[in-house]
């Protein structure tokens, strides 16, 4: 696959995403205005163990299908039944176990205990759709993605907004995420038109193992010191507190994910197949950092420029103590695209052995931080987070540069022209605000000057992924004219 290959799977991966983020945006925001930051606390609580348990069944096994060049149908099957069977055996242990998680969190047995073990049937459908994902990826068929996702993301939106409204409360929260997984997982078997095979084997099992247990290793530890954040501020503090360190986190991360998730979809099966050229992985990698920073940068600092309008006009004035947060965590991002492709680069070599050691040594590093900023105040816990990322750019970087000789030098000379617009666009639109308008002119005036800014900038500098992005545009807009024509 060529470079257009590659970027053509980016810019359908990123249509999809940008699409359900659209979606899920809206519905964030009327949920936000409905419901109390103290109903987002408890269900931020109970989505710290789903989250931990969904890396058991969604991770390590789906990656090795990936990684494995001649991965058949008996390898499929056999991770899909292993999945369910165990995601069985931890919906069970959740399901027991919530009435002394809720005693540990202080919530008494409470909403929190039923909340938990609704919401935990999310476990057995991600044992599911990890193994659609893996085959989607694998065959590089990410169109199929398109509708599944937006048909989740739209109903569940419809079913969590209604609720809400007619006054359920957390359980509308429930119902949203609940429902979201279960449609996608459903359309999703509808498009591809596969059904499971009757077939399993535990040779297949081990020899996916090895692999696989390193990739879940490592996200279980990421995802784990992620939630255990989460944890700590919602046990030494306020459920207000979670709910606003929550709300701040989810629009960047909301926006980081659905990137990164794109990247990643298109750039880790595409690297697994070229895995034995080191130059065409590093052409890969070389293109995927230009392209996702060209797009992440303005996205993340144009977010941090426009919080305080966004929030106080979108969210209401109730929400405002999240602003804080929202920018800490948008500057945290920025230089995320660094940090996903040498990842997947590492994976997709089959250094699962360098991939677990990396983040063994990072997670160790911030586990010392956040014991020691934890007692401060929840604004430490997240400055500690931001400055921590930005000095694990360079630490990411170093073994690409050993395995695949691309240098953290020749890295950052690739992101910073694009960070280096973003800045400057950063600054024009916060500066916005120093002028005397209502909250919507001032979201407005930023925005349009925020885009204006950046298109120039790349105009200016012939941005290579600008033109590329504008040209697939007008070809995509272009052949759907056509096709209108046709059918009338």
């Amino acid at each position: 696959m060529q470079k257009n290959g590659l970027l053509n799977n980016l810019f359908w991966k990123f249509a999809e995403r940008i699409s359900a983020q659209f979606v899920s945006l809206v519905v964030s925001i009327v949920l936000a205005r409905l419901l109390s930051p103290e109903d987002y606390g408890v269900v931020a609580i109970v989505m710290v163990f789903i989250t931990i348990a969904n890396v058991f069944v969604s991770d390590g096994f789906g990656s090795a299908l990936i990684q494995k060049k001649d991965a058949s149908a008996l390898d499929y099957c056999s991770v899909l039944y292993f999945n369910l069977a165990f995601s069985a055996a931890l919906y069970v242990l959740l399901f027991f176990a919530a009435p002394c998680i809720a005693k540990f969190c202080g919530y008494g047995y409470g909403i929190l205990v039923p909340a938990l073990r609704v919401l935990s049937l999310r476990i057995p459908l991600a044992a599911v759709n990890s193994i659609q994902q893996a085959y989607v990826s694998k065959k590089m068929m990410f169109r199929k993605f398109f509708l599944s996702t937006l048909s989740g993301t739209i109903i569940s939106g419809i079913i969590g907004v209604a609720m809400a409204y007619s006054g359920f409360g957390v359980w509308a929260l429930v119902a949203q995420y609940l429902s979201s997984t279960l449609i996608s997982t459903f359309v999703l078997i509808l498009t591809l038109k596969k059904m499971p095979r009757l077939l399993f084997s535990f040779e297949s099992l081990r020899r996916l193992f090895p692999f696989g247990a390193r990739v879940l290793g490592v996200n279980l530890l990421c995802t784990g010191y992620q939630e255990a954040r989460a944890l700590i501020i919602g046990k030494l503090y306020s459920s207000a507190d979670l709910a606003y360190y929550d709300k701040g986190k989810r629009f960047p991360d909301l926006i980081m994910t659905n990137i990164t998730v794109s990247i990643g979809a298109v750039l880790y099966p595409k690297m697994a197949n070229e895995q034995n050229d080191i130059s065409s992985v590093k052409r890969t990698i070389k293109n995927s950092v230009r392209f996702s920073s060209y797009v992440m940068a303005p996205v993340m600092l144009g977010f941090a420029a426009v919080a305080t309008p966004f929030v106080s006009l979108v969210l209401t004035d109730k929400w405002l103590p999240c602003v804080p947060f929202l920018q800490m965590i948008c500057v945290m991002h920025l230089f995320q695209p660094i940090h996903g492709a040498n990842m997947q680069a590492i994976k997709a070599i089959g250094r699962g052995d360098v991939y677990l050691r990396l983040e063994l040594v990072k997670k160790a590093i911030e586990l010392v931080v956040l014991v020691i900023v934890m007692w401060i105040s929840v604004e430490a816990i997240v400055a500690a987070m931001a400055l921590t990322a930005t000095f694990f750019v360079v630490v990411n970087a170093y073994p690409t540069s050993k395995l695949l000789k691309y240098s953290v030098k020749e890295q950052m000379a690739d992101i910073m022209p694009n960070v280096g617009m973003a800045v400057i666009m950063f600054i024009c639109a916060y500066a916005v605000q120093l002028l005397p308008l209502g909250n919507a002119l001032t979201l407005m005036l930023q925005i349009v000057v925020g885009i204006v800014v950046y298109v120039t900038l790349s105009l200016v500098t012939k941005n290579k992924e600008f033109i590329y992005i504008k040209d697939k545009c007008v070809n995509v807009i272009a052949s759907i004219l056509k096709s209108s024509k046709k059918g009338k």
